[in-house]
């Protein structure tokens, strides 16, 4: 449907921190409107959490905290998306960066497989 929902039940916070690596969970992300953000930044807050500013990703907005239990949350916008800087027809097919992170092309490149590209063989056809 158009909405999603669910609920979240804190289990009791074991006494040692846990190790974070391969098969754990670093945060869990949720989506929202970009016009509720900021009305769940304050939302946050006001239980007592401590809320990061808003941080700009360039393809959304976040806001992190963490839950009683120590997990760590992000609320991220939904907008603008990912379509901010390339065309959704060839979305996906070359790296597209932030421009923050455009100084750092040539090095992801290098260090990066290229994956086939499923829509090629569509268009071939």
């Amino acid at each position: 449907g158009k909405q999603r929902g669910g609920f979240y039940t804190y289990d009791e916070a074991p006494l040692d921190p846990g190790i974070e690596g391969a098969g754990t969970v670093h945060h869990v992300a949720w989506g929202s409107p970009t016009d509720e953000h900021k009305e769940w930044r304050a939302r946050v807050a006001e239980a007592g959490s401590h809320v990061t500013p808003v941080i700009d990703r360039f393809y959304f907005k976040s806001i992190y905290f963490r839950e009683p239990s120590g997990v760590l949350f992000e609320i991220a916008t939904l907008g603008p998306g990912f379509t901010v800087d390339e065309p959704l027809e060839s979305l996906g097919e070359k790296i597209a960066l932030p421009p923050d992170y455009e100084h750092l092309r040539d090095k992801l490149e290098k260090a990066l497989t290229p994956l086939p590209n499923p829509r090629a063989e569509a268009r071939a056809g």
